[in-house]
């Protein structure tokens, strides 16, 4: 399975008035995932607009399941979930490096839109099956 980690310290924009990660940063903390995982293993957001593609969320989930407070650190583990359809999906968790505890784990699902036309991609894109290949994906 292809993953990747990014550690992240708590910025105090980052929380509510208890000193709390405002559970709407974790959508955040997921694309910061994303673009580490991309980066790793060439699939960034760049590259794909390069191939005349935009792949929006179409799909999220989020369970929160510990604190974290400003201060903190977090490590978020970016996992790649391979399909045979037209859609990148992921798994996420969310460490608190302070305490050691499973903060959130999450999903997302995003789809390929043609670029110029803004129209759902319903075929996997050639670049897209060809970046699967080279990365032994299999399903």
């Amino acid at each position: 399975m292809l993953s990747s980690e990014i550690e992240i310290d708590i910025r105090f924009s980052e929380t509510d008035a208890m000193g709390v990660v405002w559970h709407g940063n974790y959508l955040k903390f997921f694309e910061d995932g994303r673009e580490a995982f991309g980066k790793t293993f060439g699939l960034e957001y760049l590259t794909i607009f390069d191939q005349g593609y935009f792949t929006p969320i179409v799909k999220s989930e989020i369970d929160h399941k510990a604190a974290v407070y400003y201060g903190q650190a977090i490590k978020v583990i970016t996992k790649y979930i391979p399909s045979k359809s037209a859609k990148i999906m992921f798994e996420y968790e969310v460490v608190n490096l302070t305490t050691g505890e499973l903060c959130a784990v999450g999903k997302t699902m995003q789809v390929f839109l043609e670029k110029e036309s803004r129209t759902l991609e319903l075929l996997t894109p050639d670049f897209y099956s060809h970046w699967k290949e080279k990365n032994d994906v299999v399903f």
